[in-house]
């Protein structure tokens, strides 16, 4: 396989991810995915701002998060955030401090 299309492959399972996360599944919350998987939609969207930064692209946090949400962030936490346990929000600390540390 040549590099161009597998970077093809690797963006569009990337856009159909973002899909599933923001469409068909925003029901699952992003602690949830952080406390089973190590990551959760604002580490994607960290990882597109990063990506952007690499190659000279200015682009904050906040709009990364509005690109990857496709709206802004304050809107979809209001539309699709539950609020988690005191049990789910230790696991989260733990699993932020193993997985994300200070890249936040």
């Amino acid at each position: 396989m040549d590099d161009q299309t597998r970077i093809e492959l690797e963006a569009a399972a990337f856009r159909t991810l973002r899909e599933h996360l923001m469409e068909k599944r925003a029901d699952v919350q992003n602690i949830d995915l952080m406390n089973l998987g190590g990551f959760c939609r604002n580490c994607l969207s960290r990882w597109y701002q990063e990506a952007a930064n690499e190659r000279g692209i200015d682009m904050t946090k906040d709009e990364a998060r509005e690109i990857f949400y496709g709206m802004p962030y304050d809107d979809w936490k209001a539309k699709h955030q539950t609020e988690a346990s005191d049990e789910k929000q230790a696991e989260f600390t733990q699993a932020f401090a193993e997985n994300v540390g200070d890249k936040a």
